[in-house]
């Protein structure tokens, strides 16, 4: 009797699936099942179109050099997240690592007097350092992502305070590899810096690696099904902490980027930006989940969340406003991940 009950109701669920399976709105879904970048473009797209009729100064070539400027510190941010997110993690602490960073470069140079590509290695450290240590929890003590990532943002945060004594390095003061990547040069009448020049190199460098190499594809393995992962053969929590690793890397390089986009070194520049940065990637299509979304998608998401913020502010919007905006961006595009993952090959 229970099995004849269990089996009645199973059947709607299979009427419907059966035709679902028939209907155009199923056939979208599995698209952007199959190709996680398509939403974001249309989105960044029709973006572009409002702002640019809303108003006339959005497409000029000043106007966009300060859109790219903008999105290259939120855009190599939301590469190490991209890392993190793919894994079904999440990382709080991306805006205080960089800010950590830029704050060792800035202040050995200009205080201690080491040689500036001395001082960026050691921003290197700091990343690679935090990433281990955020690496470590997850993977050794078996702790949430998010539980860790929000403990050390705190931690992270205290130590640039406590060692910048809260004070801005200017970049008058820095040698000129570190403000090296504010250098501008035009490009079709727009400014464009050598910090999204880089920023690019970093995205197609990871694209390559993700969808070129093995360990790109225990990345995705891992984030996808760890346990079947587990079963293949991949040692999941080293990759689990060489993604840590890397995002660490990533973060110092962003912090460069910053020192170079802001011509100085600020303890309180920037650590407001880990929410454009999960921004950025859910916006792009990589599920929270893990397993699923590309680094273009990324890039796209990062456009979107520049694009936004700078429209609304030429509108009038006001930044409380252009807050809700982001986060109403947030909530659709987990609620789209939600509706896509519900796709079958």
């Amino acid at each position: 009797m229970n099995q004849q009950n269990a089996t009645a109701a199973a059947e709607p669920d299979l009427a419907e699936e059966f035709l679902d399976r028939s209907t155009p709105l199923r056939t979208v879904r599995n698209l952007l099942h199959r190709h996680p970048a398509i939403s974001p473009a249309i989105v960044l797209i029709a973006a572009v179109a409002v702002f640019g009729g809303l108003n006339e100064r959005f497409l000029e070539p000043s106007n966009l050099s300060l859109v790219s400027q903008q999105v290259a510190v939120v855009g190599t941010l939301a590469l190490a997240q991209t890392l993190i997110i793919l894994t079904a993690g999440i990382d709080l602490s991306v805006g205080a690592v960089m800010v950590l960073a830029s704050m060792v470069v800035a202040q050995t140079t200009v205080q201690n007097g080491v040689p500036a590509a001395v001082g960026l290695v050691l921003g290197l450290a700091v990343g690679l350092g935090a990433g281990a240590l955020n690496g470590l929890l997850v993977t050794r003590l078996k702790l949430p992502p998010f539980i860790v990532t929000l403990g050390s943002l705190n931690v992270f945060l205290a130590l640039t305070l406590l060692y910048s004594g809260g004070a801005t390095v200017r970049g008058g003061d820095m040698p000129d590899l570190l403000t090296l990547t504010g250098e501008t040069f035009s490009l079709g009448g727009v400014n464009i810096t050598i910090g999204v020049v880089m920023m690019l190199v970093l995205y197609v460098a990871l694209a390559l690696i993700l969808h070129g190499t093995a360990w790109g594809r225990h990345v995705y393995a891992a984030g996808d099904d760890p346990e079947a992962a587990r079963l293949a053969g991949i040692r999941v929590q080293r990759v689990l902490a060489s993604v840590y690793l890397a995002a660490g890397a990533i973060l110092a390089v962003a912090a460069w980027i910053q020192i170079g986009r802001s011509n100085a070194a600020s303890p309180n520049t920037g650590v407001d930006l880990n929410l454009d940065s999960i921004t950025a990637v859910v916006i792009g299509g990589t599920s929270l989940f893990g397993g699923r979304g590309t680094v273009w998608g990324t890039l796209l998401g990062a456009l979107i969340v520049g694009v936004f913020r700078n429209g609304l502010a030429l509108v009038g919007v006001d930044i409380l406003w252009q807050t809700f905006a982001v986060g109403v961006l947030i909530i659709a595009a987990v609620s789209i991940d939600q509706w896509i993952r519900k796709a079958r090959a």
